[in-house]
């Protein structure tokens, strides 16, 4: 299980650009922390989410 923005989500051995994919973000408006880290988006494609990671994505709003 993998804990997304505070809700336990059965997508362990998902690649993270799959999940994204899956639940409708647009990457290029998103920044996603794995673990309080935040990951590069060169490495979505080739990171896979293990089963008690934390994930964090935050959506960027443009306005003002």
């Amino acid at each position: 299980m993998v804990r997304i923005n505070g809700n336990d989500v059965h997508c362990d051995g998902k690649k993270v650009i799959d999940y994204i994919n899956e639940a409708g973000y647009d990457k290029t408006k998103i920044a996603i922390e794995l673990n309080e880290d935040i990951l590069p988006k060169a490495e979505y494609e080739t990171t896979v989410l293990k089963d008690g990671d934390v994930v964090e994505v935050v959506s960027f709003v443009g306005g003002g």
